[in-house]
């Protein structure tokens, strides 16, 4: 709150929030801001190769972002879930939608390549892209506590070396 209160011009903090209606709102508008400008690195080219390519290059331009100067380490959604109150309920269960969306994003270019036979009809979509949902997550955590930008990439490397062995689930 003090650096927005700066960088608003010294705006105080009831200002701020009468200006949002609340914290919730206040929080909910700086995720959207922060979607918008720090994710589309992170995604821009998810839909444009084969559906293994897609999902390492997701997992690259995470390693990427979250490792470029001035940049945040890590992604403030999968970093913001943590200790909730019961006051803050609005909060935690639009980040977990947000969540939600990442993992849906996966099955459905998981599922868009199965139904095109890209992937083998057996192949379990779900546990598939709850799998690299738990990677990128993780690579978000990983970038929090100093990781860099190479020990990221032999993470993304450690995953991609499992995709065969998925595929015969």
């Amino acid at each position: 709150m003090t650096a927005l209160k700066k960088a608003m011009g010294g705006i105080c903090a009831p200002s701020v929030y009468a200006a949002y209606g609340s914290k919730e709102e206040l929080f909910k508008s700086a995720l959207a801001v922060y979607q918008q400008q720090e994710c589309e690195l992170v995604w821009s080219d998810f839909n444009s190769r084969d559906v293994r390519a897609s999902i390492e290059g997701l997992l690259r331009n995470a390693a990427i972002s979250y490792s470029s100067p001035g940049k945040p380490h890590g992604c403030l959604v999968d970093l913001s879930t943590l200790n909730f109150s019961p006051a803050n309920k609005g909060i935690e269960d639009h980040l977990r939608t947000l969540r939600l969306k990442t993992l849906a994003s996966l099955q459905q270019r998981l599922q868009r390549a199965q139904d095109e036979g890209e992937l083998p009809p057996a192949t379990d979509i779900a546990a598939l892209a709850a799998f690299f949902t738990t990677v990128l997550q993780g690579l978000s955590i990983q970038a929090r506590d100093g990781a860099g930008r190479d020990q990221m990439f032999a993470i993304v490397d450690c995953s991609m070396a499992s995709w065969d062995a998925l595929l015969k689930r």
